[in-house]
């Protein structure tokens, strides 16, 4: 299925993969109102199509996202004065809390800058992928603004508190391969080799466990609230649900006759 060129979020999808690419490449890929409505159209799609198992967000021409486009109309306060709160609460809060609970794996595959907001809705989700060129910015304070979509929650827990903080205040950009060492990025892809390096990182997870997936997703998710009692007891009550999934027991029978498995994702 794809969405006419026109729209400011693609959606497409085969062989297991969807696809979301941001599409105002004239913008930088710069955040709307109508492309969240496009990316929340493309997420809902690709939950409800079994055939799914794992969704790239990616971004059309040089960057990836600039952040909030500064020159849509914006709300306004009695006094006149930009109100950044209804955006914030309409689209970044729950695209960053669906991605966090998002059934499926998510893969940014970020093609170039990344920037405020962009920057942050990505670390929401599962694995980031970076070419070599990308940059990660937390650019807020340049404009006198606060790191949002999630940010001071998410970079503190990735990188630590002190970098964060840092990388908050600096607005310093992060090249990919620095945002690989801080762990901000997976895997770096050369620039000419990018698109293809990044549907072979993918292709397992198009093959693989769905079901499996899904849990550790959920293991992981609520481990941040847990104490170590807590997520022990969490992990056998979900390998309980994984070892009664037809997919182990299709690894077990592939174990015992030297084959590959075959997943179904249940």
């Amino acid at each position: 299925m794809s969405t006419p060129s026109q729209s400011p979020a693609l959606y497409t999808s085969g062989n297991g993969v969807a696809t979301i690419t941001l599409n105002r490449p004239e913008k930088l890929n710069a955040f709307s109102a109508g492309m969240f409505a496009a990316i929340r159209s493309g997420l809902d799609e690709a939950e409800k199509d079994d055939s799914v198992r794992v969704v790239i967000f990616t971004g059309q021409g040089r960057a990836f996202s600039s952040g909030q486009d500064l020159t849509e109309a914006l709300p306004t306060d009695e006094n006149g004065r930009i109100n950044l709160g209804p955006p914030l609460e309409r689209d970044y809060n729950p695209l960053a809390l669906r991605l966090m609970a998002y059934p499926k794996i998510t893969v940014a595959a970020i093609n170039g800058p990344a920037v405020g907001a962009a920057a942050n809705l990505v670390l929401a989700c599962d694995l980031v992928v970076a070419a070599r060129s990308a940059y990660f910015q937390q650019a807020f304070a340049r404009i006198a603004l606060v790191p949002d979509a999630g940010g001071t929650w998410l970079l503190p827990r990735i990188v630590g508190s002190k970098l964060a903080l840092a990388l908050a205040l600096t607005a310093d950009r992060v090249s990919a391969d620095d945002g690989h060492r801080m762990g901000l990025i997976y895997k770096v892809f050369e620039d000419a080799s990018f698109a293809a390096d990044v549907a072979g990182f993918v292709a397992p997870f198009a093959a693989g466990p769905a079901g499996a997936y899904k849990l550790i997703k959920q293991a992981f998710a609520k481990s941040l609230d847990h104490d170590f009692a807590a997520q022990l007891a969490l992990e056998a009550e979900l390998q309980n649900v994984a070892g009664k999934s037809d997919d182990f027991q299709e690894a077990i029978a592939a174990f015992a006759t030297k084959r590959p498995p075959v997943f179904k994702g249940r």
